[in-house]
């Protein structure tokens, strides 16, 4: 198999590093074999980064100009949307229909920030001075390490890659060492649009070797991470003792609530692809439900009946639902929460097992899992599974659903189910996370910043201030008077 080579400084080139696989999570097969990139990659790509964004080929291209290059590669991605789709679905076991969405998502991420960085305007301040007009412009802020996961490859790396770009920066992107692919296919086409060379640079490899040398490296000066709260943590400190800034979208373990006048059959459709589409692996995943237990034994039926019927196959075939997670590893990281959760008390309504169909024997498959009984101190209600499990509770007192639905070290988003606004957005404001969708669940716009609280993270991307995130403000200050300041008089 030949080997896939990688983008280092604008040069397409067998990475120096060890040999490293893409693997396909439904069968085990190889899609790609390349060499990581070695750390003698890591300072080659960052001295071209440093030059390309401070040469006036990008930094001072007018806005339109830069915006551009965006808008060709939006066009380019959905000209290739079922290439991009299909390879991403090869690299991370996602359905077609879910790799669709998220390639033409990341097309309305290139566009939108294109169309960001056309109408950026400078600030005239009022002046508290007299004879003299005050105003701040944005600058970009030079190299951006960009450090992405595997369940949504193209989604989350044009989510970094564009806002940066847009703002005159130049970004070494590091793919989850699972899902390379995508990344490098993103470089071919910046590179098909005419961006200018060292740009952009793709560095797959470890992340403790290779994310870890790109973040400390001097010349770097943002970190850009979505992936686990452990990690996150550590590239914070990371971003402090260098000073530099950081946006961190980590964890989440997030509650959905279903009132007691919740439309149940809306509720129940919604509560199912909240935690069971992409098989859960989603930060975002509402993995904790309340019910009001005036409605518990009507929703759970409604809900097993549902879940039940959730098709389990391989993610090429149309109409699949559930597909396999990442890696054999991480299937048996969530089959040891559910045995986990079974010994701790909790009684599995449905799943709980590797699916028993020899078909799906060479993937890395696990079935929809509902599971109640539990307390709320448990590791499976504490902890971000990562997988296609849902633990479920009922309540009656608002202020002690509150309190638990709060009793959590992620704070990233929620959901509630009611047909009454006033009490939705009563709970809305109760609840610490940075997201919350009433009456609907997992849905985004690329214009509403997004982020987390507590142990999620910190920072905003998208919306307009996600390119002013990865600038850097000055203030400037023009004497009006002509007469000299009189202070050695």
């Amino acid at each position: 198999m030949k080997q896939q080579p990688i983008l280092v400084g604008g040069e397409w080139k067998l990475g120096s590093g060890n040999p490293m696989q893409s693997v396909f999570p439904a069968d085990g097969s190889v899609n790609a074999e390349l060499r990581a990139a070695g750390l003698e990659d890591v300072e080659a790509a960052i001295a071209a980064a440093d030059a390309a964004w401070q040469a006036p080929g990008w930094r001072d291209r007018l806005p339109h100009e830069r915006a551009a290059v965006l808008y060709r590669v939006s066009d380019l991605i959905m000209a290739r949307q079922e290439e991009l789709a299909a390879l991403q679905t090869r690299d991370n076991g996602k359905p077609l229909a879910e790799t669709r969405a998220l390639v033409a998502s990341a097309a309305g991420t290139a566009r939108y920030f294109a169309a960001v960085s056309e109408t950026l305007d400078s600030e005239i301040t009022t002046p508290r001075l007299p004879d003299t007009m005050t105003f701040s412009q944005y600058e970009p802020l030079g190299v951006i390490a960009a450090i992405t996961p595997w369940n949504s490859p193209i989604a989350s790396e044009m989510q970094k890659v564009a806002p940066a770009l847009a703002a005159g920066n130049a970004v070494i992107m590091k793919p989850a060492e699972a899902t390379p692919l995508l990344a490098l296919k993103m470089g071919e086409l910046f590179e098909e649009a005419g961006l200018p060379k060292g740009l952009l640079s793709v560095l797959p490899g470890k992340g403790s070797v290779i994310g870890e040398a790109i973040c400390r490296h001097p010349r770097v000066r943002r970190i850009s991470f979505t992936g686990g709260t452990r990690t996150g943590r550590h590239l914070a400190h990371v971003a402090a003792d260098k000073l530099i800034s950081t946006s961190l979208e980590l964890g989440g373990k997030s509650p959905t609530i279903v009132c007691p006048d919740a439309n149940l059959e809306q509720a129940v459709k919604g509560v199912v692809f909240g935690i069971f589409s992409s098989s859960g692996q989603a930060c975002i995943a509402g993995s904790r439900l309340f019910i009001h237990a005036s409605r518990y034994d009507e929703f759970m039926a409604r809900l097993l009946a549902v879940t039940r019927n959730l098709r389990v196959g391989h993610p090429e075939t149309e109409g699949t639902h559930i597909s396999p997670l990442i890696t054999p590893e991480h299937r048996d990281s969530v089959a040891a929460y559910v045995d986990q959760a079974r010994a701790d008390g909790g009684r599995i309504l449905c799943g709980g097992a590797i699916p028993d169909d020899p078909a799906l024997a060479s993937g890395n498959y696990y079935l929809p899992t509902i599971i109640d009984s539990l307390p709320h101190d448990s590791v499976a209600c504490q902890e971000e599974i990562f997988g296609p499990v849902l633990v479920v509770f009922s309540y009656r007192d608002e202020d002690e659903l509150v309190r638990l639905a709060n009793d959590n070290v992620y704070g990233l988003a929620a959901g509630i189910w009611t047909a009454d606004y006033q009490r939705a957005f009563s709970l809305a404001r109760r609840l610490a996370v940075g997201t919350v969708w009433i009456n609907t669940y997992k849905k985004f716009s690329i214009s509403t910043p997004f982020g987390g609280y507590k142990d999620s993270g910190i920072g905003r991307e998208k919306g307009r201030q996600g390119v002013l995130a990865y600038m850097q403000q000055k203030s400037l200050y023009l004497g009006m008077s002509p007469e000299p300041i009189g202070w050695s008089d």
